[in-house]
Order: C-alpha cells, then sequence, then structure tokens
C-alpha cells in the first residue's frame, strides 16, 4: 500500500488495529531502540488508573503549562480525530503529522516483522511512537503520559518516569486484567520504578494494599490522596472540571505537582491556576446550544456509574426535574451498572448504538432496563439526535445528557461540529 495521502495512512493504521491488542513490552522496546529512545529525551511524568487518568493528565499538563513549560500529552483513545492523542501544549498532531510519521515508521515495522512475526509494532505502538518522537522534536520540556491499558505490559511503560501515579482501581477491562481489585491492582502496579515516587489517587483498600506493598519492594516514596486530603471534599482542589470524582483527579494532580516543585516552579498559585484552567472534554461537559442545555459525559463502567449517579443527583436538584438521557453503552458487563442508573434519574430514554463493534444492540440495553423505567425509550441514533439537518426531537426545556461511552460522546461532538473534522471513529478503539 501506498502511503500517498491520509486517507492511504488512516487504512494502514486501520489495518494494523484489526490485528488486535498486544500486550507487552518487547516490541515497543524494539521500535524504540530503531528509532533512537526518543522517549528518553524528555522527562516524562506516567499516569495509570482504571477512571481519572486522562482527566488528572489534562490537569497536571496544565499546571506545568501554566508554569511556562513546554509540555506533550499523550492519551488514548482520541473522542473525534486521531491527532488528539498526541499533543504539544495542547496542539494535536495534524494530519500531515501522522502522514509523515507513519511513513517514517512503517519501513522500520516491516523490517522488525520479518525478524518475526509478532515483532511488527501494533496500532497503538505506532501511536506511542509518535508520541515520543513529536515531544522530542517538539522541544517538549516534560511530557505526560496515560496508560493505554492495564500498565505494566502497556507499551507506554518503556518510560523511565519522574514520577508514577495510580488515580483509580475498579472493575473494568476484567477480562484482560483480573476480576479482582488485587488482581487489576498489580498489573497497574507495573508502571511503578525503583525509587521513583508514586502518588496513590481513590481506591479500595485491597487495591491499595497491593500498590503499596509492590512500592514498599522497589523502594517507592508513597505519596497518598487519602492521607493528604482526608475524606472531606470540602478540603479537596477545585479544577476546571465538574463532578466529585474530579476533585479526587485534581488532588492527585496537585500532589504529582508538589513533587514537582523543586524540578519547576510550581508554587501554590500556579497549582491553583492551572487547575482552574483545565478543559478536558466529555467529562460531565456542559454545551450550551439553541435547542437545549446539553452535557456530554463518558461514563462508561461500574465506578463511573457510581460517579454519574452523584452528577444527576445534583443535576435534578439544580433543573428541578430530570433530564432526557441518551445513552449506547460498549459491553454488557459494563452496561448493567449503568443502566441502573439511567432508569432511576431518567424522564426518558434514547438508546443509541455507538459504531464500535463491541457496542450493546437496543435489545440489550432495553433488556437492562427491564421493568425498572416506567417512561419513554426511544430506539434512536446520533445522527437523529444531533445531526444538523435533524426534526426536533429533543425537548428543549430538559437537559440532555449523553452517558455511557467515550466513544458516543465522540459521535456527538462530530455532529456538533466540535474539534473540527471528519470523525475517524474506525481508528478509536484502543
Amino acid at each position: 500500500m501506498e502511503l500517498s495521502d491520509y486517507s492511504a495512512v488512516q487504512d494502514y493504521l486501520f489495518g494494523l488495529k484489526t490485528k488486535g491488542v498486544k500486550f507487552g513490552i518487547d516490541r515497543m522496546r524494539l521500535l524504540a531502540e530503531e528509532i533512537g529512545h526518543p522517549e528518553r529525551a524528555v522527562p516524562i511524568i506516567h499516569i495509570a488508573g482504571t477512571n481519572g487518568k486522562g482527566s488528572t493528565a489534562a490537569m497536571i499538563e496544565s499546571i506545568l503549562r501554566t508554569a511556562g513549560l513546554r509540555v506533550g500529552l499523550y492519551t488514548s483513545p482520541h473522542l473525534v480525530k486521531l491527532g488528539e492523542r498526541v499533543q504539544v501544549n495542547r496542539e494535536r498532531l495534524s494530519e500531515s503529522d501522522i502522514l509523515g510519521y507513519t511513513r517514517e515508521l512503517r519501513g522500520i515495522a516491516e523490517r522488525l516483522g520479518e525478524t518475526g512475526a509478532d515483532n511488527h509494532p501494533s496500532f497503538f505502538e505506532f501511536m506511542t511512537a509518535m508520541a515520543f518522537l513529536q515531544f522530542k522534536r517538539g522541544n517538549c520540556d516534560v511530557g505526560v503520559v496515560e496508560v493505554g491499558l492495564g500498565g505494566e505490559l502497556d507499551a507506554t511503560n518503556i518510560v523511565a518516569p519522574l514520577i508514577t501515579a495510580i488515580t483509580s482501581i475498579g472493575l473494568d477491562h476484567c477480562e484482560m486484567l483480573g476480576y479482582s481489585f488485587a488482581e487489576i491492582a498489580a498489573a497497574k502496579a507495573g508502571i511503578l520504578k525503583p525509587n521513583i515516587p508514586v502518588v496513590l489517587g481513590r481506591m479500595p483498600p485491597e487495591a491499595e494494599a497491593v500498590v503499596r506493598l509492590r512500592a514498599k519492594q522497589l523502594a517507592c516514596p508513597v505519596i497518598s490522596v487519602r492521607a493528604e486530603f482526608g475524606e472531606d471534599l470540602s478540603a479537596y482542589p477545585e479544577s476546571g472540571l465538574e463532578g466529585d470524582f474530579q476533585q479526587w483527579n485534581a488532588a492527585t494532580a496537585t500532589l504529582i505537582a508538589r513533587q514537582l516543585a523543586p524540578k519547576w516552579n510550581l508554587g501554590t498559585a500556579v497549582i491553583s491556576r492551572g487547575l482552574a484552567a483545565t478543559t478536558w472534554p466529555a467529562r460531565w461537559q456542559r454545551i450550551e446550544r439553541e435547542e437545549g442545555a446539553l452535557i456530554l459525559d463518558a461514563s462508561h463502567n461500574p465506578e463511573g456509574a457510581l460517579s454519574l449517579a452523584y452528577n444527576l443527583t445534583k443535576l435534578v436538584e439544580e433543573d428541578g426535574q430530570k433530564p432526557i438521557i441518551v445513552v449506547g453503552v460498549l459491553g454488557l458487563a459494563r452496561a448493567e451498572t449503568l443502566m441502573e442508573v439511567v432508569a432511576r434519574f431518567a424522564h426518558e430514554i434514547h438508546l443509541v448504538v455507538p459504531r464500535q463493534k463491541r457496542a450493546c444492540s437496543y435489545e440489550e440495553l432495553e433488556g437492562l432496563l427491564g421493568s425498572r423505567f416506567a417512561g419513554k425509550v426511544h430506539h434512536s441514533s446520533v445522527a437523529a439526535l444531533f445531526g444538523s439537518e435533524k426534526p426536533r426531537v429533543l425537548d428543549p426545556s430538559r437537559t440532555v445528557v449523553v452517558t455511557g461511552s467515550i466513544y458516543l460522546a465522540g459521535e456527538v461532538m462530530a455532529e456538533l461540529g466540535q474539534n473540527a473534522g471528519l470523525a475517524e471513529p474506525h481508528l478509536q478503539d484502543f
């Protein structure tokens, strides 16, 4: 395949993605060596967690940028455009950047593949390599790197970080990481490095014990949000992101910043300004429209469902009425808890099926609602609800909450013209 333009690059990268997820960091190490170890060129902050790692990464990025540093940010998945995953001072990779990097990496990847079929880099490893190269060539002072999945066997785990953080431990991706808090914590604790500090966010005691044991074995100083801030949320820092769980993330980012303060000028005022300036889409994000208030929310698993319930409780108190909820979920295990929350708080429900192969069908979601919801339930689509040619089907007097999947939020953003350009959903998953 000739990589003549961005469309061809999308097809090539999609071809890599269809080969599936490949756990392990040996391939990434081989690729990094071939491209000159760009991950060693820039100091790295490495962040794992079931929920909150993206928001926390955005917060610490904002704090560092507020301090005048040039900051790289690597997160996944993207909402609308692939280039969102790799940013320098919040400027995403352009299509021409991705075209250039893919051309550069393709030949190297093929040579590695010739040494063994399993040595050919995966889609995620391609993106990780692009991030490290962009951080280096973009003259970043520091890079903030979010773990893709798990920790120990994630491609990002080739870094030698300044500091690590684990934001939370919940039951998600169990088929890959384990079916208990302890098993999942062990996978995520794989990012800890000898003598490097680790910041612990909110997690069950069983999980925290596993991480602390690993930290003790590696002589990692442990800084705990609970130990530093206690249980009273009124003592926790605020940020530009709404929600009680975002205060936990803000506390985690604050403790990361305090650890880095001796290296960079990260005083209390800089931390506060950076937190206040944080933006991170689809995390209880309010969008004002002529058609009425809209909230995009990325809650997608049992831990996220608890935060969704908290935010919906506050919303009903503020509005004096229940919202319309648009929901689409990937995976029945995730959907079960989420649909229970949706049934409790919705005035009316619109079920949608995100454009992902793991998406639940209308019938599956409606089956989970069962007899718990007595209101109207519609089988709908993002285009029908939010497209430019749509008839008005959503009551403008009620807030509309879109929830259940980050991929669904991305589809809605694309329809609304957020993050300009055609959506790239086929390159989203992982």
